[in-house]
């Protein structure tokens, strides 16, 4: 049980990197952007392709950064340059991406199980003692057996954590306050002579950047590429945003980034846990992450009318103390 929970974490700190690009875009730009579904797949079979071709897997994300950022960057010029709805020009993109990424994959599934990765470069300079002291530990708390990722895990929060204080940064930048106010309010944002074309099109190539770098992450961890590895990645993201929020609140961007890092972490957990279930099976994950999606939407509408309610009643009751004073 430990031992899958700890897998939960790994995977929902490598997730949280696609879920903070989905919120640069749903929650920044307000963009609601399909691309995901695509372009996670692009970073996974850009990445997968090019370390089988002998490319140093640093290098081999870093191209999948770009060929997220491209992907993204088309989105955005179809629906500003093209002049097509938000939403069409992102399911549109997503369609086109299922086409290339297997020309760039070359057939449906990439196996990395006997190629040098990020993280088996990881793994091999990992002090054997550090590892023996932390399964030591695991072991003497009783949590049963030690996982292998020790590693992998401090890694990958050192990346997310990364890219969350950039991001932070960016946004405070004066580009960066210049997308948000695009997301705002687009007409005023122009009014001040900014090219919201150009800040658009810029946003929706970083989010997706992200998403393709979480894609080739998950490519090298889980040790393949595959075309329809990134069928509901949308849902995923829009999920840790919204779980996020609703338990660590929104109310500035520091906080928000870092709501939405515990929000994937949180959501991988929770999927774990209900999979565990025994009337429920891994065919069922998708049900799954729209409940949890449900749920995150209507718990917080729900819990604000019980207390515009209660608040209501104690105005109510204070006025007929009042009257009765009176």
């Amino acid at each position: 049980m430990a031992l899958s929970l700890f897998g939960a974490v790994e995977s929902g700190i490598i997730y949280a990197i696609m879920a903070l690009g989905v919120y640069l875009t749903f929650r920044v730009l307000d963009f609601p952007d399909l691309t995901v579904d695509g372009s996670f797949v692009t970073g996974a079979g850009v990445a997968a392709v090019s370390i089988v071709s002998g490319v140093p897997p640093v290098l081999a994300t870093i191209f999948a950064i770009i060929a997220g950022f491209i992907a993204g960057c088309i989105t955005g010029l179809l629906h500003t340059k093209g002049k097509i709805n938000a939403l069409l020009s992102g399911i549109l993109m997503m369609i086109a991406l299922y086409s290339i990424n297997l020309r760039i994959m070359d057939k449906p599934t990439v196996s990395l199980s006997s190629e040098e990765t990020l993280f088996s470069q990881l793994r091999g300079i990992w002090p054997e003692g550090i590892d023996s002291f932390l399964n030591n530990l695991w072991n003497s708390i009783g949590l049963g057996r030690a996982p292998a990722t020790w590693i992998i895990v401090a890694f990958m929060i050192v990346v997310a954590l990364a890219i969350k204080f950039l991001t932070d940064y960016f946004l405070k930048t004066e580009v960066g306050l210049a997308l948000r106010a695009t997301g705002d309010n687009k007409r005023m944002i122009r009014s001040l002579s900014a090219n919201t074309d150009n800040l658009i099109i810029l946003g929706v190539g970083i989010s997706n950047a992200m998403v393709a770098l979480s894609g080739a992450l998950i490519a090298q961890i889980g040790g393949f590429a595959d075309v329809q590895m990134g069928i509901g990645m949308i849902v995923i993201g829009l999920a840790s945003v919204i779980i996020g929020e609703a338990l660590f609140g929104k109310k500035t961007i520091a906080i928000a980034t870092i709501a939405v890092i515990g929000g994937a972490i949180v959501y991988r957990i929770v999927v774990t846990l209900a999979l565990r279930v025994e009337f429920l099976e891994t065919g069922d994950m998708k049900l799954i992450t729209a409940f949890i999606v449900i749920v995150a939407l209507v718990a917080p509408k729900v819990l604000q009318g019980q207390r515009e309610k209660k608040r209501r009643l104690q105005k109510r009751a204070a006025l007929v103390e009042l009257k009765e004073e009176a």
